[in-house]
């Protein structure tokens, strides 16, 4: 194994601590005595799996280590972190929760994203659909929105306040990681399409 796929593998390790120490700051809120370095050491251990993204690329790339495996588990770590991110700070009793639409966003744009391209796969042989910048920047905006939610639980400065409906600065974030993450998803979704209409053109016996 590549010392690019062990950084790899290593992110992966790190999710379930991440989600452990989040759960457990979550109780300490609710029993009235929250635990402060728990919400640190999530943090620390998120950020700490969020950069590994990098430097495991950019070994990858120095060194010539991009291999096969590490095609696949590195979305898989990069989706893995985030979906658990996500999805356990909009359940466990943090100050600030992300909202359910965010959550059925993320999950429903990875769905689709999924079903497409199995569905090309089946359908059309292997497939393969570049990331394209706005999915890169969708999943850097989401790992942006997610630590600002997690470092400024008690620093969530309001920005306007129309009709008795607040909006904060993280509410800033998630809107901003909302619309790049919609924009990525229809984006995939006409390079799919593009790709199916393709091999329909080609027909069985091209």
């Amino acid at each position: 194994m590549t010392t690019a796929n062990k950084i790899t593998v290593l992110r992966i390790m790190m999710i379930p601590f991440f989600v452990m120490m989040a759960l457990y700051y979550g109780r300490s809120v609710d029993a009235g005595q929250p635990e402060e370095w728990m919400r640190w050491l999530a943090i620390v251990i998120f950020v700490t799996a969020a950069a590994t993204d990098g430097i495991d690329g950019y070994i990858a790339r120095r060194y010539n280590q991009k291999t096969r495996l590490g095609a696949v588990l590195d979305p898989v770590a990069d989706k893995g972190l985030l979906l658990a991110g996500i999805v356990t700070l909009s359940l466990s009793s943090w100050t600030y929760r992300f909202p359910l639409w965010f959550v059925v966003l993320i999950v429903s744009r990875d769905l689709v994203i999924l079903a497409g391209t199995l569905l090309l796969h089946h359908f059309g042989g292997p497939v393969k659909i570049q990331p394209s910048w706005m999915g890169k920047t969708a999943t850097v905006m989401q790992m942006i929105a997610l630590s600002m939610v997690m470092v400024l639980q008690n620093r969530n400065w309001l920005l306007a306040n129309i009709a008795e409906l607040k909006f904060t600065v993280l509410d800033l974030a998630i809107v901003v990681a909302a619309f790049f993450t919609l924009a990525s998803g229809v984006g995939y979704a006409v390079e799919t399409v593009r790709h199916a209409h393709f091999h329909g053109e080609e027909g069985p016996g091209t």
